[in-house]
């Protein structure tokens, strides 16, 4: 019956996506021991990953900006909330014209990894190459994509939008692609590894005992440079599961290097504030997002 289910669920998950891409051709992953896993799905959550790859959402032809963004669920690095995270984000996207792309990216708690915190981002990098070398097919402005974490995934965007470092090379042609992305958009961001450590990410990316260095490079607000990627960030005063603190620290990294970003910090809305249905001026991030990219250009 959960093997019914399973199938029902990546059916049905793809039918609401115009496609899956996968990231990798066959045998080329990296960083991995070769093993065949397969997809664990649970109360709308991906506990494993067996092919990372990504769910692509088009917009309508005549609707089509130019613009592409790739959602990074959040799930605290042990699971990927693909609808509320995810999904919904991605048909969000598209009533402005932007195609969208959900990241299914390999957790760090995969029996197939050697390096734990390194997959992820490896899928990430690769994930930004696939759209920006396909860019002119799917109508896409190469200089126009960007990224959208929540939670772990703002954790998982960021890295992405501040590493300077290129680990996702396999000798073929997208080795010469630029993995970087034009833009961020971070909901309830996990961020620092250290003093305001989500401690479930931070163990689950890093183990259980990480090192001094471990902890300095993965907390991305130490990474920010001027070549960063500017950054729109909203947050909640009242979220007790990653202290907003997180979200202060990046932005006044990003301050510092004079990259241009915008900070909102709502009184009430909890962690990981949803689309839709938030308590107070939180419901606003939404319309504040798409203000943003149109005055930075990006719509």
């Amino acid at each position: 019956m959960r093997t019914v289910l399973t199938l029902l669920f990546l059916w049905t998950y793809s039918v609401s996506a115009q496609g899956f891409i996968p990231l990798w051709p066959e045998g080329k992953m990296p960083n991995t021991k070769g093993m065949k896993l397969k997809d664990s799905v649970a109360n709308e959550r991906i506990y494993q990953v067996g092919t990372p790859g990504m769910y692509s959402f088009f917009p309508s032809v005549q609707e089509n900006k130019g613009t592409a963004v790739i959602i990074c669920p959040g799930g605290g690095y042990e699971r990927l909330a693909y609808i509320i995270s995810g999904t919904q984000l991605a048909k969000w996207f598209n009533t402005m014209g932007i195609s969208a792309f959900v990241l299914n990216y390999r957790l760090p708690n995969s029996p197939d990894l050697i390096e734990r915190e390194k997959g992820a981002l490896q899928d990430v990098q690769r994930a930004i190459k696939l759209i920006r070398n396909n860019a002119p097919k799917w109508r896409i402005k190469m200089d126009k994509i960007g990224i959208q974490g929540s939670s772990a995934g703002g954790h998982l965007a960021s890295m992405a939008g501040t590493f300077s470092a290129d680990i996702s090379s396999i000798g073929d042609t997208l080795d010469k692609v630029s993995a970087r992305p034009d833009f961020m958009i971070l909901v309830s961001p996990v961020i620092d590894m250290g003093k305001y450590a989500h401690k479930g990410s931070l163990k689950n990316l890093l183990g259980q005992n990480p090192s001094a260095t471990q902890i300095a490079k993965y907390s991305t607000q130490l990474q920010v440079t001027t070549t960063s990627a500017p950054c729109f960030i909203a947050d909640a005063f009242n979220d007790k599961s990653v202290d907003p603190h997180n979200s202060l620290l990046f932005y006044q990294a990003l301050l510092e290097h004079k990259v241009v970003s915008s900070l909102h910090v709502f009184p009430q809305g909890g962690h990981a504030i949803a689309l839709r249905n938030n308590p107070g001026s939180a419901e606003m991030w939404t319309e504040l997002c798409e203000r943003w990219m149109m005055e930075m250009g990006f719509i």
